[in-house]
């Protein structure tokens, strides 16, 4: 089957645009710091974390694949981790240079993979994926209420790991970038030989 014969509607793309749709959710909920706001929070991040592994395998194993999904996919992403990184630092979980740092990598990674779609797709990297995977359990971590159900010592070891993991998404995020932006560099220049 053929990537044009797949259709626009299907139930990978129904995951995705869920995602999507629960982001404004997710930001109401988390705007203010309190228990059960941040449940509520915790809950609509965790089911869409769930739709985004749940919509790849669907697509990749009933053959779902579309541009469309390819890129809604990657904005839903986008949305709700810059979401929950900004809300983290509003109130005072993380500090802002990590959440912008994290932005300028994410906004300056995309926006050069849109560059370079017409040279070569570039995949995300293991790096890349490494760097998502803490990146969420590390913002699930600061956004789940540790101290509503455990002792005072147990959830600030829980906030400390998840800070931990945090900075484990800081390393991939930078080294990732920079393979990133090698690998960019790469087939632009055989690009350029090709054309000469």
């Amino acid at each position: 089957m053929t990537e044009q014969k797949v259709p626009l509607l299907n139930i990978a793309n129904a995951l995705t645009v869920l995602r999507l749709v629960l982001v404004p959710f997710f930001v109401v909920a988390l705007w203010q710091d309190t228990t059960e706001r941040r449940w509520i929070a915790f809950a609509i991040f965790a089911v869409a974390a769930i739709t985004d592994k749940l919509d790849g395998k669907l697509a990749r194993k009933h053959n779902l694949v579309t541009d469309f999904g390819k890129m809604a996919d990657a904005i839903a992403d986008k949305a709700l981790i810059i979401s929950a990184l900004l809300l983290a630092s509003w109130h005072g979980w993380l500090w802002w240079w990590v959440t912008i740092v994290f932005i300028v990598r994410e906004l300056g990674i995309t926006i050069m993979r849109a560059m370079m779609a017409h040279v070569k797709v570039m995949a995300a990297g293991m790096g890349g994926k490494i760097k998502m995977m803490a990146q969420s359990f590390g913002l699930a971590g600061l956004i789940l209420p540790w101290y509503s159900f455990l002792p005072e010592v147990v959830g600030s070891v829980l906030v400390y790991l998840s800070w931990a993991l945090l900075g484990i998404a800081l390393i991939f995020a930078l080294t990732s970038a920079y393979e990133y932006i090698r690998e960019a560099l790469r087939l632009s220049r055989a690009a350029k030989s090709a054309e000469s």
